[in-house]
C-alpha cells in the first residue's frame, strides 16, 4: 500500500510582487500566480487525487481551486496549514523590515532556531506544533491514497524538513520553494521517500 502526498505553495501574489510580508494577512494572486496554479493543475491532471487540503488563507484556497479544476466539490480548509504568523511584520515592505530589524530578519530566513517573532507572531517551533499534527492526521485518514496539500513558503519548508529528517536549525539552508513548486512524498510499507522538492518543471515561458 502506497500513500502519496503532493505538496505545493500558493501561486504568486500581489504582495510577493511588491515584496511585502504576508503571513496570516493576505493578498490576491497575480495573473502569473493564476497561471502558475493552472500549470500545476495541468501537470496533475492524470493523478487520481483522493482529496485536496489547503490553508484557510484566500491565496491558498484560490490556488487549490484552480489546480482542482472541476474535480472536487469540496476542498478541506485548515487553519493549521496557514503561513507562519509574522506578527508586526505582516503588511510591511521587506526593505523597511530589514532597516528596522536586520538581525531578526536574517534569522527568520537563515537561522530559524534563533528567530524570535514580533508582536503576536509565531516561532518556527510553534508553527511546527500546529502544522505537523495536521499532516499526520491527513496521512492517517488517507492511507493508500493520493492527496494534494496547498500551503505556504515557510510552512511547506517546515513540513518538508520533517519528512527529510532535518533539525530546526537546518531549515534555513533548505532551498527556497517558489510559487506552486511541487513537493512529493511517498510512503510505501512504512518506508518514506521524498520524490520531489520544490520542482517547477510545469512552469512555462
Amino acid at each position: 500500500m502506497e500513500t502519496t502526498l503532493y505538496l505545493t505553495r500558493h501561486g504568486q501574489t500581489e504582495w510577493n510582487l511588491v515584496k511585502k510580508m504576508q503571513g496570516h494577512m493576505d493578498s490576491p494572486l497575480t495573473q502569473l500566480g493564476v497561471q502558475q496554479a493552472q500549470w500545476l493543475g495541468e501537470r496533475l491532471t492524470t493523478v487520481p487525487l483522493d482529496a485536496i487540503y489547503c490553508s484557510s488563507s484566500p491565496r491558498a484556497i484560490t490556488t487549490a481551486g484552480i489546480i482542482s479544476g472541476h474535480r472536487f466539490s469540496e476542498i478541506v480548509k485548515l487553519d493549521s496549514l496557514k503561513e507562519i504568523n509574522m506578527g508586526l511584520w505582516e503588511g510591511q515592505h521587506i526593505e523597511q523590515i530589514i532597516q528596522d530589524s536586520p538581525t531578526p530578519f536574517y534569522q527568520f530566513f537563515n537561522e530559524p532556531h534563533l528567530y524570535q517573532p514580533t508582536g503576536q507572531g509565531e516561532s518556527y517551533s510553534e508553527l511546527m506544533k500546529r502544522a505537523l499534527p495536521a499532516i499526520q492526521d491527513i496521512l492517517t485518514n488517507h492511507k493508500g491514497q493520493q492527496v494534494l496539500i496547498v500551503t505556504h513558503r515557510i510552512t511547506l519548508k517546515a513540513i518538508m524538513s520533517y519528512f527529510m529528517n532535518k533539525q530546526l536549525h537546518e531549515i534555513g539552508s533548505m532551498p527556497d520553494i517558489h510559487p506552486t513548486a511541487l513537493c512529493k512524498v511517498t510512503i510505501h510499507n512504512d518506508i518514506l521517500n521524498v520524490d520531489l522538492y520544490g520542482d517547477t518543471a510545469h512552469y512555462q515561458d
